[in-house]
């Protein structure tokens, strides 16, 4: 299946069309860019590439990392990111624009949520809980809901005419990458399904009504779950659940809204890939969903691309050439470098294959593409090197 895409890019004599990062960045229709894509691909560095450049062109930007390997503040020149956007000193403010960043706190974020959605006291007591506390802490999909909740909250303070005009969103490391688009859902169904519906009945009856609605199949149900977690676990999940209750709804329903915001044209998505074989299938994958849940695709970045600079000569006689001067035993560095070039372009033969394989399955899809770097980006000037790559 072929996404459609958002007419960002313009389709040069041969391959893919190419990805107008310029034009995406440049759009003030654009509100929100999603980077996703496997991990360990560049997504973090992808996104505060984007989010400086377009800074650096006139938008007022915030960009939001959950990536808690730390390395956007280190890129960033920021000691630290937290919760709070930061505002990002070095930034090339002539035309206008600015940049803030910022690290999703995940229980921060949770705790921001129960407080606001109740009374001071309710919501002490559900952060007491030590339920809640594993809960907001390492549940699976609490990190990808509360990042939701976290781009939601963004927007609407851009939408009530906040600091910010765009939104540039580095999504969560997972294990696969459509876990972005799944766990807030799985984790409204958590909080809104039968199992904690059940849990919750001891709560809304007592005495004798208790006895009554757990009948000796629910009281099964118990028996079985007191053994399996323990009674006071049940307990500690029981009273958090009695004092949740009234947010339940909530839940789902800003999950939802936020869908629902990935969904317009405000929004695009950026798909970030490397030219290996896991990380273009994981990005296929992706792309796939996107077109099946009417998401809007700018495109894929390709990131740490090998080039060989003299491409007229091949791997083979590389190899070969380096061979003859060592059997000659004369100029060694010469037969080195021959060597190291051979690898290389055997590289880059590797990763057009695999790129032109992407390619075949989803031709109408934009592609930038960034060479691999000799280091990694850990400063303000590398990011503006990798934004005129994705340019270039």
């Amino acid at each position: 299946m072929s996404p459609t895409t958002r007419g960002r890019g313009r389709r040069p004599a041969t391959g893919s069309p190419r990805l107008d990062v310029d034009a995406l960045l440049r759009d003030r229709g654009t509100r929100i860019i999603v980077c996703c894509g496997a991990g360990g691909v560049g997504k973090t560095t992808t996104a505060a590439a984007l989010a400086l450049r377009a800074a650096e062109q006139g938008r007022s930007v915030v960009v939001l990392t959950i990536d808690p390997a730390r390395r956007l503040a280190q890129s960033m020149g920021l000691e630290q990111l937290d919760n709070t956007p930061r505002e990002v000193k070095g930034v090339d403010a002539a035309a206008g624009g600015r940049l803030d960043a910022m690290m999703l706190d995940m229980k921060r974020t949770f705790d921001e949520i129960v407080e606001s959605h109740s009374t001071p006291e309710k919501a002490q007591q559900i952060l007491a809980n030590p339920f809640y506390q594993a809960l907001s802490s390492s549940f699976a999909g609490t990190q990808e809901y509360m990042a939701m909740e976290k781009l939601g909250q963004l927007r609407a303070e851009a939408d009530r005419g906040g600091t910010w005009d765009l939104v540039v969103v580095d999504t969560p490391p997972s294990r696969s990458a459509p876990d972005f688009l799944d766990a807030p859902q799985r984790l409204g169904s958590f909080l809104d399904g039968r199992f904690i519906k059940l849990l919750l009945a001891p709560a809304k009856v007592g005495g004798k009504a208790y006895l009554k609605v757990f009948s000796s199949g629910v009281n099964l149900v118990t028996n079985t779950l007191t053994k399996v977690l323990g009674a006071q676990v049940l307990r500690d999940i029981q009273t958090f659940v009695a004092a949740l209750d009234t947010m339940f709804g909530g839940f789902r329903e800003r999950a939802d809204v936020t869908y629902r915001l990935l969904q317009e044209k405000g929004t695009s998505f950026v798909v970030v890939a490397a030219p290996e074989g896991d990380a273009l299938r994981e990005a296929s994958y992706f792309v796939d969903r996107l077109a099946a849940e009417r998401m809007p695709l700018s495109g894929l970045v390709l990131n740490r691309v090998h080039d060989v600079v003299a491409g007229s000569l091949s791997a083979e006689r590389s190899i070969a050439a380096a061979e003859t001067l060592t059997e000659r035993k004369v100029h060694p560095l010469t037969a080195q470098l021959l060597r190291l070039h051979a690898e290389r372009a055997q590289v880059a033969t590797r990763e057009k294959a695999l790129t032109t394989r992407f390619t075949a399955a989803h031709p109408d899809v934009p592609i930038a593409r960034v060479p691999a770097f000799a280091q990694d980006v850990h400063d303000l000037d590398g990011l503006r090197q990798v934004g005129r790559d994705l340019t270039a």
